[in-house]
């Protein structure tokens, strides 16, 4: 093919760098090209490759992130040829594409092109791929780049690779691509003025948004486009755009789920003036015509998971710094523009999106690892690899798939690819097909792949209310619905058909919930109490299978059911549970008929509310189906449980007698004397953390007899202690830590070793005569000595006795002979006699 005559082509600032772009991919294979919004890179760079492409007899592929920007970069290009989509210019998205033997330059999506990259490696008829919009990072750019870096590396060398951007790290994607030259085009763009508008307080953004468009429409000229998180925000802020003063504008959406028609109704100029409402995809590839202000509210909607609680979904977060420019360039494209930014002033963003890579469900990701042969991802040049735990969990969904094993990946596998779905839902539609029928399967898939199709999702809704709308072909997206099905149940073999459901166990509505089951075998359901309080009134709380408990939303139809196959559910960060919004009703056989592989029948011992529990259960993931209690359980396990309860619980479970408490102190003492002195004598350490960090070193008799808590409470804590003394150490404990102290007056009095230093607790008249303070650990500690009166009230403290005698004992004297005048206050206390120990003593 041949560029079109210059003067055909608009006056665009890329126009001066096509040749520098066609003999940067010719020197060296590779190249990245920066430029702004609305300098012509998506339509006329393609146009100029494909006009060296075909001089080598090869086509040009081009990658965009989205479905709508796919067909409308294929439509731009193909009207500057003066030709109708098709022939030179094609485009194929999921389920729809418009090309010919004829066709040279062919806009795909990234997700598509991904899989034709998974069928042919070699891509053996194209010459060029241009990577548009690379900043963005989505999951299947990110590893559709890796792969054909790794396919030029060893399959196709003379392929050449053009990454094309807005705003991206530029220095990481030419070292990525191997040192690749860089092309920058500045852009002729117009001013744009900036306002921050934030939302008052209380005030939800599509509040704010439809106040920044009246305000938008009143300042200025042209058309607004407005950008929202998602679907629902763009029908609330249209309902909120719906008054009087608006009657003479029209307000069009425009978001990837809408009919092809109606997304060229909101690119295309109108007769009047227009407000467009879309989600992300206007940020790039694509001009919305006429727009002279742009309200933003600053959010995007991406995905998350919670590996841990096994929920995935998209959630709502602040776009980076670098969306908001390329959203405020939209404005000034045409004419000098407005932004309104509904966040404060000041406020503070991330340079760049988070990479999908590291925040997204990893599953497809890792299927199409284990096809490419390298299912760690090991070998592959990453802009950033995936996450290790991330991906291994993707690789545990598909072992239980049956798409993974020791050898890889399976047939089994292979076909999961090959339906270009997410593994999860290829596996619901090939199983559900033949459980269920092709059609009913496809239905059912096609309602969960979408999820701007379930009116009640949110609201706890009900997948057989959802489809049976989308049946009658009046609910919002019918026709997109249809179309889908009829897709899903050309890619099935021959042998799905309808008579397959009577392999079906369940009745007549429970094919949903079988086909939802088969997809999310964890998400399988089982009510197991109704919500209290009034924060939860009329709430039924379920188990899943995977062990997180979701909620039913008030007023759900679903209310009441024993078994739910969740099809959609989230967690709002801090909530006790998870929140459902879509599910269907299902029954225990249905259940264990969908996950037949988390179905476990075992002798559990475990430590549970305070116990030990010993049963013989089965169940389906966390889900207890039957249980009965186990007679003779194992006595290790029974240890194990009980090992594990000490643990959690403390040693409090033991008895602790005096002598034990007592006994305990002394070893602490010794203990801490010895190790701090260094002269490893090792006395052990007998705190709690040191005791339950290693039971097994006083796991004694006693305790291997115990079978529960209550005979835990029968053992003395002494023993456990006397366990950790090997021979030396018990001879000597008495000598070093003795439990008393034999005083003047011949009474052994009883040490208290539970403070920093020892304490002798001794009254008055008992030491007269003793001149040297006592010690213990080998003289290393003194003893503190807690002098008493008769009555045996303190009447001082301290750890020298030759000091207090001559300094302390006189005023003690002068305080208390008058007050106990029965009693001995010599004069000199070294020579008196002491009394005689009472017979208790």
């Amino acid at each position: 093919m041949r560029l079109p005559d210059p003067s055909r082509l608009p006056d665009l600032p890329v126009r001066a760098v096509l040749g520098e772009v066609t003999d940067a991919l010719a020197a060296h294979g590779n190249a990245v090209l920066v430029a702004p919004p609305g300098t012509g890179k998506t339509t006329l760079v393609p146009l100029a490759l494909g006009a060296a492409a075909d001089a080598d007899r090869g086509r040009v592929l081009v990658a965009e992130p989205r479905r709508l920007a796919t067909r409308a970069a294929a439509a731009r290009m193909a009207s500057l040829l003066g030709e109708p989509v098709g022939e030179t210019v094609g485009y194929a998205v999921r389920g729809d594409s418009r090309r010919s033997d004829r066709t040279r330059i062919e806009v795909v999506t990234s997700g598509l092109l991904l899989r034709r990259l998974m069928t042919d490696p070699e891509l053996a008829d194209v010459h060029t791929v241009l990577l548009d919009e690379c900043h963005e990072r989505h999951l299947d750019a990110d590893l559709l780049l890796a792969l054909l870096l790794d396919a030029r590396a060893g399959l196709r060398p003379d392929l050449r690779l053009l990454a094309t951007s807005a705003t991206v790290a530029t220095d990481r994607l030419a070292e990525l691509l191997g040192e690749a030259p860089v092309v920058r085009v500045e852009a002729r763009m117009f001013a744009v003025a900036t306002r921050h508008v934030p939302p008052a307080r209380g005030e939800r953004i599509e509040a704010c948004v439809a106040r920044a468009v009246r305000t938008a429409l009143q300042e200025g000229d042209g058309d607004v486009l407005a950008f929202l998180p998602g679907v629902p925000e763009i029908r609330r802020t249209a309902t909120l755009l719906g008054g009087a003063d608006l009657a003479d504008v029209d307000v069009l959406p425009l978001h990837g789920r809408l009919r092809p028609a109606e997304q060229d109704l909101a690119l295309a100029p109108g007769p009047r003036r227009r407000v467009v409402l879309s989600t992300a995809v206007a940020e790039s590839s694509l001009t919305v015509p006429g727009v002279r202000a742009v309200v933003d509210a600053g959010l995007a909607r991406t995905p998350r998971t919670d590996h841990r609680r096994g929920l995935a979904g998209l959630v709502t977060v602040r776009v980076s710094a670098a969306v908001a420019e390329q959203r405020a360039g939209r404005a000034g494209r045409e004419a000098p523009g407005r932004v309104y930014r509904c966040w404060p002033e000041g406020e503070l963003l991330a340079r760049y999106p988070e990479p999908e890579i590291r925040t997204a469900d990893l599953t497809r990701l890792a299927l199409d690892l284990a096809c490419w042969g390298t299912p760690d991802g090991s070998g592959l040049r990453w802009w950033d690899p995936p996450p290790a735990g991330p991906l291994q969990a993707g690789q545990q969904v598909l072992r239980a798939l049956g798409a993974l094993d020791d050898g890889g990946v399976t047939d089994r596998g292979r076909r999961l690819s090959e339906l270009g779905l997410h593994p999860r839902l290829a596996r619901a539609l090939l199983d559900g097909a033949a459980l269920v029928g092709a059609q009913a399967a496809a239905e059912v898939v096609a309602l969960i792949d979408d999820d701007t199709l379930a009116e009640g999702g949110g609201v706890g809704g009900a997948a057989d209310d959802e489809l049976r709308r989308l049946r009658s072909g009046t609910a919002r997206g019918a026709g997109r619905w249809r179309a889908e099905v009829t897709r899903l149940q050309r890619m099935l073999p021959r042998t799905s058909s309808t008579s397959a459901r009577s392999s079906s166990p369940a009745g007549p509505g429970a094919g949903a919930a079988l086909v939802v089951g088969l997809a999310y075998p964890e998400r399988l359901a089982r009510r197991r109490s109704a919500g209290t309080g009034p924060q939860r009134l009329h709430r039924d709380v379920y188990l899943m299978s995977g062990g997180t408990a979701v909620e039913l939303p008030t007023g759900s139809p679903l209310a009441g059911q024993e078994w739910l196959a969740v099809a959609d559910a989230d967690r709002t960060p801090g909530a006790e549970h998870g929140r459902i919004r879509l599910a269907a009703a299902a029954d225990r056989e249905l259940a264990e008929l969908a996950a037949p592989a988390l179905l476990v029948e075992e002798d559990e011992v475990r430590w549970a509310d305070g116990d030990v529990v010993a049963r013989r259960v089965r169940r389906l993931g966390a889900i207890v189906l039957t249980e009965r209690r186990l007679e003779r359980p194992d006595p290790e396990a029974v240890a194990n449980a009980l090992r594990h309860g000490l643990k959690t619980e403390g040693l409090g479970l033991l008895r602790w007698s005096e002598h034990a408490r007592r006994l305990r102190d002394r070893l602490a003492t010794l203990h801490r004397v010895f190790v701090d002195s260094g002269d490893g004598n090792g006395w052990p350490d007998v705190s709690d953390a040191a005791l339950l960090a290693e039971p097994e070193r006083w796991w004694g008799p006693a305790l291997a007899r115990a079978r529960n808590r209550a005979d835990l409470a029968r053992i003395d804590a002494a023993g456990v202690l006397r366990a950790l003394l090997d021979h030396r150490h018990a001879a000597r404990l008495d000598q070093l830590a003795p439990e008393r102290i034999a005083v003047p007056s011949g009474a052994r009095i009883a040490v208290d070793y539970s403070a920093d230093q020892p304490v002798l607790a001794v009254k008055l008249q008992e030491v007269f005569g003793w001149t040297g303070t006592p010690t213990v650990a080998d003289g290393r500690l003194p003893v503190v000595l807690h002098l008493l009166s008769p009555a045996g009230r303190p009447a001082a403290v301290t750890a020298d006795l030759t000091s207090f005698w001559a300094t302390g004992y006189p005023q003690v004297r002068a305080e208390l002979r008058g007050r106990y005048p029965k009693h001995a206050w010599p004069e000199d206390p070294l020579t008196a006699p002491t009394r005689p120990p009472r017979a208790h003593r």
